[in-house]
């Protein structure tokens, strides 16, 4: 791990809205920090204009590098954040192997997803690839980096299987806007930070549909008993998905403009098509592919997700918005609490 100092020397992979906010968090508690952006193109664009439009009027300061150069961009860090799509991350890691020993032993993944072809969430990949020698930590919970980019009090949370690396996350990115947490339920953080996304697409729909509070309420309720479900039976604590990175994070993401997954719901229940939808959001959606995921493991934990099927039907299989609520209202009645936990 890093020494204890006040100035330490980060790489950010990851230069959209989440990757530039850690990045200038960071800067401005002045730590060194380095950029990545995969593309060449953009990463010039970037470093020219200081400008991510989704952004709007935040300037990139100039002390932050972008590069378009992995190697350029880790070598000589003392920490390693990474915010990038998770479809993208498999392909990212398998590239910092090849690097491994530019890699600081401290890596920190901002990224709410899985691998769909395995099922893996980033910090299993990470373990797989990488292989031991290194700390691994998992940043989530309830924060739009379009708030916490204007300073807006935010709490989130720093989780790791060890106590004193979650410590040492939560040191690095606390300000007197930023509290963070500290967990040792990286399971149940990474769990709750990607499926919430999918409630946040249903929450859209049902808002695009013209529906009221009362509808919302009862899809986000009967999608949080959804997640704690499937996470319990895969692993994670309870009491996790009732805090910052389970019902905090579900929240925010299910009744906010600044989500992403919430617009692109909305536009769907208003009637446009997947690929219109997606590109009137503009960035990445990320519930759009862990709806695939979330089916996969729904059927391999045997775990009902009712909610997740729908969305997943409307998405990928043509399944009218109206239709699928409806069909969700009309299921055999049961229980709230079926085994009375």
């Amino acid at each position: 791990m890093a020494k204890k100092k006040d100035r330490f020397k980060i790489a950010v992979l990851g230069a959209g809205s989440w990757g530039i906010t850690l990045a200038y968090l960071l800067h401005c508690k002045g730590n060194e920090v380095r950029m990545w952006e995969f593309d060449s193109r953009q990463s010039k664009i970037l470093d020219k204009k200081r400008i991510f439009p989704p952004l709007k009027n935040f300037i990139i300061p100039g002390e932050i590098e972008i590069s378009s150069s992995l190697k350029t961009t880790i070598e000589g860090a003392d920490f390693l954040v990474i915010a990038i799509p998770s479809k993208a991350f498999k392909k990212t890691v398998e590239k910092i192997k090849k690097i491994k020993e530019s890699v600081p032993r401290l890596i920190i993944s901002a990224v709410k997803g899985f691998d769909y072809a395995s099922l893996k969430r980033p910090t299993e990949i990470l373990r797989e690839e990488l292989g031991k020698g290194f700390h691994i930590s998992v940043l989530s919970g309830p924060s739009h980096a379009e708030e916490v980019i204007k300073r807006m009090p935010t709490a989130i949370v720093a989780a790791s299987s060890n106590p004193k690396t979650a410590r040492q996350v939560q040191e690095l990115f606390f300000t007197d806007y930023f509290r963070v947490y500290t967990s040792d339920d990286i399971k149940g953080v990474e769990l709750g930070g990607a499926l919430k996304n999918v409630i946040a697409v249903a929450s859209g729909i049902t808002a695009g549909l013209g529906l009221g509070d009362n509808t919302r309420a009862a899809l986000i309720t009967r999608g949080n008993s959804e997640i704690k479900q499937l996470g319990i039976k895969m692993g994670a604590r309870h009491k996790t998905f009732n805090g910052l990175s389970g019902i905090g994070d579900l929240i925010v993401t299910c009744f906010s403009m600044h989500s992403r997954n919430y617009r692109f719901g909305k536009f769907i229940g208003e009637g446009m098509s997947f690929s219109e939808a997606e590109k009137k959001v503009g960035t990445t959606a990320e519930g759009i592919y862990t709806v695939r995921s979330c089916v996969k493991l729904s059927s391999k934990y045997d775990v009902p997700m009712p909610v997740c099927k729908k969305v997943y039907d409307v998405l990928y299989r043509g399944k009218n918005p109206a239709e699928a609520t409806g069909e969700l209202m009309t299921r055999p009645l049961k229980s709230e609490y079926p085994e009375g936990g």
